[in-house]
C-alpha cells in the first residue's frame, strides 16, 4: 500500500544543500580559521602578560620599552585574525547557513568580526590604561594597535554572507536555465553541480514519460518515503517512473517533482528506464 503527496507544480523549489565535497572543504577551512584565531588570541595573552609584567616600560633595562616586540604582536594579531576570517568566510560561501534562525544566522557569519574584536579589544585597553609606558610609547603602540584592529575587524565582516535560500533560488534558477538552453547567468561554482543532476534527470523523466496523454512528458517521480514521517530518508533512495514499479512494491511511496526527490534525499533517477516504461505504460507504441 502507497501513501502519496499529492504532485506539485514542475519547478517546485527544493532546499540546496551541501555535497560531500563542500562540507568537507568547508569543514577543513573551518579547522584552520579556528586555529588561526587561537594563534591570535595566544599573541594577546603574550602581549597582556608582558605589558602587566612592565615589560613595555621605558627605563628598568627595556630600553625604549621593547616597542619593536609589542608592535610586532600586534601585527602578528592582525594578520593571523584576518587569516581566520578570510578562510571562515570560504568555508560558509561553500556550506553556508539558513537564514531560517537570524539570531544563528548573523553570528555565524560575523564571527570573524567578533573574534578579531576579541583578540584586539582586551588589549589595546590595558595600553591606554597603562600609568606606567612612557606616554609616547603608549600613543604609537595605541594608535597602532587601533587601527590594525579596525582594518582586521572589517575585513572580518562578512557584508554579503551566502545563504541556503540563495543558494536553493540559484540552482533552481540555473537548472531552469539549463533545461531551456538560456545562458547560465545564475549558475555559480557552488550551485551548478546540483542544477546540472536537477536538469539532466528532469530531461530524462520527461522524456521516459513522454505519451499520446503527455505529449511533453511529466515531472513526476516517486520514491521511498522517508521512516516515522521525517523529511528525509535514512538511507539515499533512486526515484521511479510511477508507484507501480517493483522496486516500490509494498513500500510507503512518495511523489513530486525531480527537484522535490533531491531534496528528500533521492539521489538520482533509476537506471532501470526501460523497464520501468513497460510497467508504468510509458513504453513507446509499437
Amino acid at each position: 500500500m502507497s501513501d502519496e503527496k499529492p504532485a506539485a507544480g514542475g519547478d517546485v523549489t527544493k532546499a540546496w544543500a551541501a555535497t560531500q565535497a563542500q562540507k568537507s572543504a568547508a569543514s577543513r577551512l573551518r579547522i584552520f580559521a579556528w586555529l588561526a584565531w587561537i594563534i591570535a588570541i595566544g599573541g594577546e595573552v603574550a602581549a597582556i602578560y608582558l605589558l602587566m609584567h612592565h615589560k613595555f616600560d621605558a627605563g628598568a633595562g627595556n630600553g625604549n620599552g621593547n616597542m619593536p616586540l609589542l608592535i610586532g604582536l600586534l601585527v602578528g594579531i592582525a594578520v593571523f585574525a584576518i587569516a581566520g576570517s578570510m578562510m571562515w568566510k570560504a568555508a560558509y560561501r561553500k556550506d553556508p547557513a539558513s537564514k531560517a534562525n537570524p539570531a544563528s544566522f548573523f553570528f555565524q557569519n560575523q564571527l570573524g568580526a567578533i573574534m578579531t574584536v576579541l583578540a584586539f579589544l582586551p588589549l589595546l585597553v590595558l595600553i591606554f590604561m597603562d600609568k606606567n609606558m612612557d606616554p609616547k610609547n603608549k600613543q604609537i603602540a595605541g594608535g597602532v594597535g587601533a587601527v590594525l584592529a579596525v582594518i582586521a575587524t572589517l575585513m572580518g565582516v562578512n557584508f554579503k554572507p551566502a545563504s541556503v535560500e540563495q543558494y536553493t533560488e540559484d540552482m533552481n534558477a540555473c537548472a531552469s536555465q539549463i533545461r531551456s538552453g538560456q545562458p547560465t547567468t545564475a549558475c555559480s561554482p557552488e550551485v551548478a553541480a546540483q542544477a546540472q543532476d536537477i536538469a539532466r534527470d528532469t530531461a530524462a523523466v520527461t522524456a521516459a514519460t513522454t505519451s499520446a496523454a503527455n505529449p511533453n512528458g511529466l515531472d513526476v517521480v516517486y520514491w521511498i518515503a522517508p521512516e516515522n514521517g521525517g523529511k528525509k530518508s535514512a538511507e539515499p533512495h533512486v526515484f521511479h517512473l510511477c508507484k507501480d514499479v517493483s522496486p516500490l512494491k509494498d513500500k510507503v511511496v512518495n511523489q513530486g517533482t525531480v527537484t522535490e526527490a533531491y531534496a528528500e534525499n533521492a539521489i538520482r533517477i533509476t537506471k532501470q528506464i526501460d523497464m520501468e516504461q513497460k510497467q508504468c505504460g510509458f513504453a513507446p507504441a509499437q
